[in-house]
């Protein structure tokens, strides 16, 4: 009913419609009476967008449907229009036709449906990368699982970003908002399949990222297994999504993708020294900012 081509034609005639929507493009963080969902970043994220529009094709003339119904009914039915009601309790065609309509409309519901998990939960290829998130009260631990002995992997904490005192190069809000910045990021390289494996070390947490489509429950002494991969470079911002104590509101989860390149070269020093490995980072990045803005 719904095979790859179909869907990925839709999927474009979405991304054609969203080109021309007078609707203003949303970044990879939160805006200011923010209705719609963030801008996609990955395959995933377009897809659960496109379902969204695609219910909303038999949500709205249901709903409008089943409104017309009741105002006719209270109009055509009332004591005062109908003063000797019917007795008839039984219509043969229109209960069959109340029966079978929902169950044609919920199949074109489910195929989709099941088809949009399945990706969820398939990755494209084998994963390139694993890196491991473990939710702590009130921050975020990450592993890199890069090479087989302890010299090569990469662990750090991310934590929320004071309101004073902010690092060098971290000032500007814009970029590193409020309640959403970390002091490490995690760095991933784009065109990458990435896989994360998430669990908790006290309460239940979740890792949601908002552009990747993700939103997967960190579970103490349990991994569940979930995977992205950002088609594009940028600083994408998520939180963490399950009640999980008096400071839930501050463990933001902060993802740079960046170039394979630069992440070669991130993951070649951080192995060291996580701190220049950021920095350096940064001053590559902020060097290609400037060219750019200089062409």
């Amino acid at each position: 009913m719904f095979n790859s081509t179909t869907r990925r034609a839709a999927l474009a005639l979405t991304s054609l419609t969203g080109l021309f929507a007078p609707v203003a493009a949303y970044a990879d963080q939160p805006t200011p009476w923010q209705y719609r969902f963030q801008e996609p970043a990955t395959d995933i994220m377009r897809e659960i967008i496109w379902f969204e529009e695609y219910t909303l094709w038999f949500i709205i003339p249901i709903t409008l449907l089943v409104l017309a119904l009741l105002i006719y009914v209270i109009v055509k039915f009332s004591a005062k229009a109908n003063p000797i009601p019917s007795r008839t309790s039984h219509h043969t065609m229109i209960e069959v036709v109340w029966t079978v309509a929902p169950v044609i409309i919920l199949l074109f519901l489910a195929v989709p449906s099941f088809q949009l998990l399945e990706r969820q939960f398939t990755p494209p290829s084998e994963a390139e990368l694993t890196i491991k998130a473990t939710g702590y009260q009130w921050y975020w631990g990450y592993e890199y699982q890069i090479g087989e002995t302890e010299e090569d992997a990469i662990s750090f904490d991310a934590l929320l970003l004071p309101e004073d005192g902010r690092p060098a190069g971290k000032e500007d809000l814009s970029v590193y908002p409020r309640l959403l910045a970390v002091d490490n990021e995690v760095v991933v390289p784009v065109n990458t399949t990435v896989r994360i494996l998430v669990t908790a070390g006290d309460v239940l947490h979740n890792w949601a990222m908002p552009s990747f489509g993700i939103k997967m429950d960190a579970v103490p002494g349990r991994l569940n297994e979930t995977w992205f991969n950002v088609e594009k470079e940028g600083l994408y911002y998520g939180q963490c999504s399950e009640l999980c104590g008096k400071d839930h509101a501050f463990m933001p989860i902060a993802v740079r993708a960046v170039s394979k390149a630069d992440y070669e070269a991130w993951a070649g020093t951080a192995k060291a020294s996580l701190d220049e490995a950021n920095k350096n980072l940064m001053a590559s990045l902020e060097a290609k900012n400037k060219l750019a803005s200089a062409e």
